[in-house]
């Protein structure tokens, strides 16, 4: 609860275009306690002093212009909760907790509000009887008018049922003016109807239910019995790769809906929404439909509106599709749990899973909170083992195979023998034995973090920063740079471990693989999936289904291939550069990689085939990769959590990035010392805790459009002093912007950053 104030900002149409233009109203004695951000206030509007609903935005003793003439607040409204009084609150809680403005913050949470024109479509039916229609449709065949006797001969096939105007235009060829003419003589009758645009399209034929394992069974059962006795918990269901948890998720949405209540389910990318979509469609039929980017306007508004009127029971799309407005939300689903997707990268920087669980408190009798992985977010599994959430865990594979046979193969001994090609000698005798038997393979490349890190080839040792225990990233003129301290120290032509001069920065692509792919192996079908292959609508599907259809034998691909697809004839995935995304200048490397190499592995051998993986990598001996072929989950926490126990990183402790960009680099750095100088201040007097500071440093990308951005860290065990802190710089901010003096710099938070900045 905010500190009571004088006036309050009220918000009366929450419509886009209006959530900037905020109405002052003073607050009465008798309400000072109640009202706070998000409170639903009645409030006399205009000439006539109508009574409207509005919302509370901002809190103030500021009044905007003559106190005598600013109206009082009639009272607090006390009618049910809506799905739009539930979206205010969670715009309310997000500028709190990840801090925003309310606008903003507003903005997420109604992701679909601009009013779009209903499709509307024409139905002709007959409307004289059979017997008199008979006797026209004769004599047009006498008068010889045939685009009458086509309409007619068509509507007597079935004179009870109503024929789609498009049909008569196009398949009969018959004019809008000939159908005119014959409405206005009564032989025939035109009727519109508004209709609903539904992005999905398919089979719907319901599949029966699946029979599940016990195992999966329980997990239904267990959340059924808590459910039932109105415990709203947050599960966490650690499944390995082809484990079922999506009939699990299926079949915990079933119990939902029996209940009367919606679902929402949430998958990190739009490249997984088809595959996904399609498995609940065929047993859901049309009560599931889809959000994400690639809808037009129209089709993004008519499934806000089909939510709100009871027309769909669930939703599956990327996190926007959280804010969907259900009247009873009853269940959210976040597959995929651990993906980075989650985390909104624009202000407020929320993150879905945290949201997601504060929404399941606002809505009506409360929705509960599944999220689901193989390789779980660090923060959800520290969270279930501290029993914050509930763990279930399914150990088996549901798709009659085992778990592939994973080989880790050293780069460093490939170079010592001759091998200079980008595939080991034993990727390249799994791969010569898969092509000849007709099986299928695929060869991820592993990305992530390519800022140009440095290492050498022979020992494999990576140039560090000393200070932060991340890697240095390579920039022009010869520097190496740390992203989180801002260290530096000059690129060495000479391994200072093993004296070796193979040292480099390493960078590979997709299509160098493809190339050499066909140079190996002239025969094989090589179809090759990223970003610059995925660019137009409907790319992705096309090229999953071509490999699905064994279209081509080896699919080259990024991060994107090894997300939740399931191809029964891969026996074999090489990862290459597995050791890639370790050297990212970010606390989380070794997480993103552990569980980038683990999806990865599960694509093999998912049917009835065993399957391979071969591990490409300079360094053999890290736990995150010698943990990630043994696919021990269990193993490479416990290792990680030691690390970010000892650092004071997320999520033993809390982390707050101030993101400070400006036009002017010198004026951007003491303005963000002087924003550490002021925390530090608060610090010492120990107002909020107990800080720990670092920075200000310059970002991972120091400059973009001409834009220099650097940032403070400041790390807290308790996230609500980081949210005090954040506080008092926004008021700061805030009061220095009013003074005219903050032109060139603007600041953003973001709490526990899962991206790099």
């Amino acid at each position: 609860m905010e500190k009571s104030r004088k006036y309050a900002n009220v918000i009366i149409d929450i419509s886009h275009e209006k959530v900037d233009r905020p109405f002052q109203y003073r607050i009465p004695e008798r309400l000072q306690e109640k009202i706070e951000v998000g409170t639903p206030v009645d409030i006399p509007f205009g000439k006539g002093n109508t009574l409207r609903k509005g919302y509370v935005i901002e809190l103030t003793d500021e009044p905007n212009w003559e106190p005598d003439k600013i109206k009082d607040i009639t009272g607090i409204r006390q009618d049910a909760v809506n799905a739009e009084d539930i979206s205010i609150r969670l715009a309310a809680w997000m500028k709190r907790h990840y801090g925003s403005t309310f606008s903003a913050a507003l903005k997420t949470v109604l992701p679909a509000n601009k009013k779009q024109a209903r499709q509307k479509r024409k139905f002709v039916s007959l409307r004289m009887n059979v017997r008199e229609a008979t006797e026209y449709f004769y004599e047009c065949v006498r008068k010889k008018q045939k685009a009458r006797e086509r309409i007619l001969r068509e509507i007597l096939e079935t004179p009870d049922e109503r024929i789609p105007y498009e049909l008569i235009t196009n398949k009969l060829n018959v004019s809008a003016a000939t159908l005119k003419s014959l409405a206005d003589q009564g032989i025939i009758r035109i009727e519109e109807e508004e209709y609903f645009r539904k992005p999905v399209a398919g089979d719907s034929s319901r599949y029966g239910n699946k029979v599940l394992s016990p195992e999966q069974q329980e997990i239904v059962s267990s959340f059924t019995r808590d459910y039932d006795e109105g415990k709203r918990e947050t599960y966490l269901i650690h499944g390995i790769t082809g484990s079922g948890k999506t009939e699990v998720y299926i079949a915990l949405i079933d119990e939902i809906i029996k209940r009367g209540k919606q679902a929402i389910v949430l998958i990190p990318e739009i490249a997984l929404t088809y595959q996904t979509l399609m498995r609940f469609y065929r047993h859901f039929g049309d009560r599931v439909s889809v959000m994400n980017s690639s809808l037009s306007p129209g089709e993004k508004f008519d499934q806000m509106e089909r939510a709100r009127t009871g027309d769909i029971d669930i939703i599956i799309g990327p996190r926007s599709a959280l804010f969907t407005p259900f009247p009873n939300t009853g269940i959210i689903i976040i597959d995929e749990e651990h993906e980075s997707t989650y985390k909104s990268e624009n202000a407020p920087k929320f993150h879905a899973r945290e949201t997601a669980i504060e929404l399941g408190k606002l809505v009506p009798d409360g929705a509960s909170v599944v999220l689901g992985s193989a390789t779980p977010s660090l923060e959800s599994y520290y969270r279930a083992k501290e029993g914050e959430y509930k763990l279930f865990e399914l150990k088996r594979r549901l798709t009659g195979g085992t778990l592939p046979t994973v080989e880790v193969a050293d780069l460093r001994e490939e170079l010592r023998s001759g091998n200079r090609s980008i595939f080991s000698r034993r990727l390249q005798q799994l791969m010569e034995d898969r092509l000849s038997r007709g099986e299928q393979a695929m060869l991820f490349i592993n990305r992530r973090g390519l800022a140009g890190f440095v290492s050498c080839r022979s020992c494999g040792h990576v140039f560090k920063c000393p200070h932060c225990d991340v890697s240095l990233s390579e920039h022009r003129g010869g520097r190496l740079v740390c992203h989180y301290c801002g260290y530096e120290e000059p690129v060495r032509k000479i391994c200072p471990k093993c004296q070796s001069k193979y040292v480099s920065s390493f960078r590979a692509g997709t299509q160098q693989i493809e190339d050499e792919v066909k140079k190996f192996w002239p025969g094989a079908r090589v179809l090759r999936m990223d970003a610059d292959t995925t660019r137009t609508k409907g790319s992705y599907d096309k090229i999953l289904s071509s490999f699905a259809n064994k279209e081509a034998d080896v699919l080259v691909g990024t991060q994107m291939i090894v997300k939740g697809h399931d191809f029964p004839d891969v026996t074999l995935v090489g990862i290459l550069a597995a050791d890639m995304s370790l050297y990212a200048s970010d606390y989380r490397a070794s997480e993103r990689t552990f569980q980038l190499l683990t999806q990865a592995a599960g694509r093999a051998g998912r049917g009835e085939k065993a399957g391979n993986v071969v591990i490409q990598t300079y360094q053999p001996e890290h736990y995150s990769i010698q943990t990630a072929s043994k696919q021990d989950y269990e193993a490479f926490y416990e290792e990680e959590i030691a690390y970010r126990d000892l650092l004071r990183y997320p999520p033993v402790s809390h982390m707050m990035s101030v993101q400070i960009q400006s036009k002017d680099e010198a004026e951007g750095m003491e303005f963000s010392n002087k924003l550490r100088a002021m925390m530090e201040m608060a610090n010492n007097k120990l107002i909020f805790g107990n800080a720990v500071f670092i920075g200000p440093a310059m970002a991972a990308i120091s400059k973009i459009n001409d834009v220099y951005r650097m940032a403070v860290y400041v790390k807290m065990d308790d996230y609500e002093g980081l949210i005090a802190y954040k506080d008092m710089l926004e008021k700061y901010i805030k009061d220095q912007e009013s003074a005219g003096r903050l032109r060139n710099i603007t600041v953003q938070f973001d709490f526990d950053p899962v991206n790099g900045f």
